[in-house]
C-alpha cells in the first residue's frame, strides 16, 4: 500500500515485538520500517526529523499531544494521525504473532478520510428552567444565575416538599409553581408545559406576607404557597392579599408553557423517560453529586453548536405505510431518542434528537434509512483494506471487534494494560478491534459483507447499558445473518454480541471464542449504501462459495427476506397489493389479470397483508438464492371477462361474478342494471342513454 505519509513506529521501550521487515513488505513500503524505543523521550530528534519530511502516521495513542505539541514546535506543518498497535496488538500473549494485526491497523489508518457528513445545529442562549421541589430548585437557581438566564418551576405540593424552601428577597428571576405536564424538545427548542395548580400564583405574589400574617392556620410559609392539607377555607388569605388578586380558591387549573434553552429537571422521576435523553437536558435526580455534575456541563451549554447529521432517509423505499394501513416500524421501534415517529405514509425523523446510534439503519429492511456516520461505503473500505493486508500479511481466521469510541476503547486499553506481552492476556493476534461511534449501526449487510472479505467472526463490543437498548434488535439481526451462513455450512459461531464493562470478563471470551469458517476467497465487490444491492453481492459471494450449497433457506418471522402467498380461492386480482408494494415486488400482468412476484425485491413489510380487501395474502420468510428469486412468478391469474354486449375483455370472471354476487339483491340493480355490471365502460354509457326508462336529469320538471 503505497502512502505519502511517513510511519513512524516505537516499541515502547522494547515492550513490543515489531517486525520492520514483514511490516514493510506487507504494507508494500518497499524499504523496511524504522523501529524507535523511546520515541517519545530520548529519541524526541528523530520525531521532529519526520514530521519535517512531511505528513505522519504515528503508531501511539498515548502521547498524541505530546508528539502534537513537538510538531507545532518544529513549525513543519505536518498532519499527524494516530493509531494504537500497543494494547490492540503489541501487549498481548500473543504478541509474537501479532505482525498481520499491527500490518492491518496500519493500513486501515493510512485510508483517507472520509467526506464529511452534513450537520445539524443548535442555538443555545442560556435560558435554563430548573425543575423540581422548592427547596432544591432555588438552591441551584441561587448557584446559577450569575452564569444563565435562570426560571424556577416549583413542583410538588406545599409543605414536606416545599421545606427549608424560602423565595428571594430579590425578585431576580422568575419562579412558578404548578404540576409539570410535559418536557418536548431539545438544546435551545425545549417547550416546558406545567399546571397552575396552587391558589397563589407566584408570578402576580409581591411577597408581602399578609397572607402569611392573616392564616388562623399557619398554612403559608415563605414558600408562598398553601399548604391544603392544613386550610380550614377560612379565606382570610384572599382578604388580606386584597386587589392584588394573587390567591385564587376558585381558579380552574390553568394550563401554562414557555420556552427554554435548557433543563435541569430535580423531580424523583424525569419527564423525559429515554435511556439517552436529548441534549440540553439533565435528570440527575436527588443525588447531589450528580446534579453538581449537571450544573456544570449546564454552564458549558451557552452558544451555537453543531453535530453530525447522522441518517440518511429514503422516502420512496420507505416501508411504513400506504394509504394509512400500516407496514413496518422497525425504526420507531428501535429508536431511544424518540426521535423517529410516524408521519403519514412515512416516518419523520427529528435530526436534534437523533444521537447516532444507527439502530434504526440496522433494522431496516429496506435500506430507507442509512446510517451515515461512518457512512457504509466507507466503512467497507476500511474492512476490505483491513482483511486484504491481514490476510496478506500471513494471517488467519480474522475476528473483527466493533467497539464505540468511549467504554469500550477505554475497556480494550485496560485489557492491554493488564497483560504480559508473550506470556498472557490481552486480545488474541487474530482478533482486531474497529472503533465506530455506535456498534448498533453495524447492519445484516455490513456482517455478511465483511465475511466475504475473509473475516472469520465479527464481535459487537457494547457495555450493559447499550445492550438492553438495543441488544435484542442487535441479536435479531445476528441470528438472522446465522442462519443463512450456517445453512450454507460455514462451521462454527461468526456473530456475537458481548456486553460487558468489565475487562477480565472481556478477555475470558475472547480467548474462549474457537475460530469459525470462512470463505475460501475474499469477494472483490464494495459495500454501497444501497443496503438490498450489498446484501445481494455479499450472499452471491457466500452462495457460489459455499461448502454446502442450498437453493432456499428457512428463516425466522421478522427476516428482510421471504416469499409471499396468495389464497387464489379468495384473490379477486383488485391490484390493492401491488398498489401497497414500496418494492415493487408484486407485479400485475400489464395486459392480462395476473399478479406477479418478484422475491428478490420482498422486503417482509407485511403492506401487502394489510391492504388486501379479501385477506388472501400472507407472508412467508425465507430466503431464495440463485436465478429464481429474480425471475418473475405468476401467484395467481384468472380467465379474463368478457363485455356480454361488446365482447371486450375488461375484468377478471372471479371478480365479476363476485361482484354480480353480492349486488344482485340490490334495488339499485333491479331490471336491466345487473347486466350492465357485466358491461365495460362505454357500453354502461350507451346502454344507459339507449333505454328510455331510465331515469335522466333531463326529465326533470320544476
Amino acid at each position: 500500500m503505497p502512502t505519502d505519509k511517513t510511519i513512524v513506529l516505537c516499541d515502547c521501550n522494547r515492550t513490543m515485538t515489531l517486525d520492520a521487515k514483514g511490516l514493510a513488505q506487507a504494507l508494500a513500503l518497499g524499504a523496511p520500517l524504522t523501529i524507535h524505543t523511546e520515541l517519545c523521550r530520548r529519541e524526541a530528534a528523530a520525531f521532529n526529523a519526520a514530521v519535517r519530511g512531511g505528513d505522519c502516521l504515528v503508531a501511539c495513542t498515548q502521547e498524541a499531544p505530546l508528539f502534537a505539541e513537538l510538531a507545532e514546535q518544529a513549525g513543519a506543518g505536518a498532519e499527524l494521525k494516530f493509531v494504537n498497535i500497543r494494547e490492540t496488538a503489541g501487549w498481548s500473549k500473543e504478541s509474537r504473532q501479532a505482525t498481520p494485526k499491527i500490518a492491518a491497523l496500519l493500513a486501515m489508518a493510512l485510508l483517507p478520510e472520509p467526506e464529511p457528513v452534513p450537520s445539524v445545529s443548535y442555538k443555545s442562549g442560556g435560558q435554563l428552567l430548573i425543575v423540581g421541589p422548592a427547596g432544591v430548585a432555588l438552591q441551584w437557581a441561587e448557584r446559577l444565575e450569575h452564569s444563565l438566564e435562570v426560571s424556577v418551576l416549583a413542583t410538588g405540593e406545599a409543605g414536606a416538599d416545599a421545606a427549608g424552601a424560602t423565595l428571594p428577597a430579590v425578585r431576580s428571576y422568575p419562579v412558578w409553581s404548578g404540576r409539570l405536564q410535559s418536557v418536548q424538545g431539545w438544546l435551545g427548542a425545549f417547550e416546558v408545559s406545567w399546571e397552575q395548580a396552587n391558589p397563589i400564583d407566584l408570578e402576580t405574589c409581591t411577597r408581602c406576607n399578609a397572607c402569611i400574617h392573616a392564616c388562623p392556620e399557619q398554612a403559608i410559609d415563605f414558600s408562598y404557597q398553601i399548604d391544603l392539607a392544613k386550610c380550614m377555607s377560612h379565606r382570610a388569605c384572599v382578604k388580606a392579599c386584597g386587589d392584588i388578586g394573587a390567591i385564587d380558591f376558585e381558579r380552574a387549573a390553568r394550563a401554562r408553557s414557555e420556552h427554554f434553552d435548557l433543563v435541569l429537571d430535580l423531580g424523583a422521576v424525569p419527564a423525559i423517560k429515554l435511556a439517552q435523553p436529548p441534549q440540553g437536558y439533565f435528570a440527575p435526580g436527588r443525588d447531589p453529586l450528580d446534579q453538581a455534575l449537571a450544573a456544570a456541563q449546564l454552564a458549558q451549554m451557552v452558544g451555537e453548536f453543531e453535530k453530525p447529521k447522522y441518517f440518511s432517509y429514503n422516502a420512496k423505499i420507505c416501508a411504513h405505510s400506504r394509504s394509512a394501513k400500516a407496514g413496518c416500524s422497525n425504526c420507531i421501534d428501535t429508536c431511544s431518542t424518540g426521535a423517529i415517529s410516524a408521519d403519514g405514509d412515512h416516518i419523520k425523523v427529528e435530526a436534534q434528537l437523533c444521537m447516532g446510534c444507527g439502530g434504526c439503519a440496522t433494522v431496516c429492511p429496506s435500506g430507507a434509512m442509512t446510517h451515515v456516520y461512518p457512512r457504509v461505503a466507507d466503512l467497507g473500505r476500511r474492512l476490505k483494506t483491513l482483511l486484504a493486508t491481514y490476510r496478506g500479511a500471513g494471517g488467519r481466521d480474522a475476528c473483527i471487534l466493533f467497539h464505540n469510541a468511549g467504554a469500550s476503547r477505554d475497556l480494550i486499553a485496560a485489557l492491554g494494560r493488564a497483560a504480559r506481552p508473550g506470556k498472557d492476556g490481552g486480545l488474541p493476534a487474530r482478533v482486531i478491534p474497529l472503533e465506530l461511534h455506535s456498534v448498533a449501526a453495524i447492519g445484516i449487510d455490513t456482517l455478511l459483507g465483511a465475511l466475504a472479505y475473509g473475516a472469520s467472526q465479527l464481535l459487537l463490543l457494547a457495555d450493559t447499558a447499550e445492550a438492553d437498548e438495543y441488544g435484542a434488535a442487535l441479536g435479531k439481526q445476528m441470528r438472522h445473518a446465522q442462519t443463512l451462513v450456517s445453512a450454507l455450512g460455514y462451521a462454527g459461531t461468526h456473530f456475537k454480541l458481548i456486553a460487558t464493562q468489565e475487562a477480565r470478563l472481556l478477555e475470558r471470551e475472547l480467548w474462549a471464542l474457537a475460530p469459525a469458517q470462512g470463505v475460501s476467497a475474499p469477494a472483490g465487490f464494495n459495500l454501497g449504501q444501497e443496503k438490498r444491492s450489498s446484501l445481494e453481492f455479499a450472499i452471491e459471494h457466500l452462495a457460489r462459495l459455499a461448502p454446502a450449497p442450498q437453493e432456499e433457506i428457512a428463516m425466522e418471522a421478522g427476516a428482510p427476506w421471504g416469499q409471499v402467498r396468495v389464497d387464489r380461492s379468495t384473490c379477486t386480482l383488485c391490484m390493492a397489493c401491488v398498489g401497497a408494494c414500496p418494492a415493487s415486488a408484486l407485479v400485475d400482468g400489464r395486459d392480462q389479470p395476473m399478479l406477479k412476484f418478484i422475491e428478490r425485491n420482498c422486503v417482509q413489510c407485511g403492506l401487502c397483508v394489510n391492504t388486501c380487501p379479501e385477506k388472501a395474502v400472507t407472508l412467508a420468510p425465507r430466503l431464495l438464492l440463485g436465478a429464481q428469486a429474480k425471475a418473475e412468478r405468476t401467484l395467481h391469474e384468472a380467465v379474463p371477462f368478457n363485455c356480454v354486449r361488446c365482447g371486450k375483455p375488461f375484468g377478471n370472471k372471479q371478480m365479476i361474478e363476485n361482484m354480480v354476487g353480492k349486488l344482485g339483491g340490490h334495488p339499485m340493480y333491479a331490471g336491466g342494471g345487473l347486466a350492465r355490471l357485466q358491461m365495460c365502460a362505454d357500453c354502461r354509457v350507451v346502454d344507459m342513454m339507449e333505454n328510455k326508462s331510465e331515469q335522466s336529469i333531463l326529465g326533470i320538471r320544476q
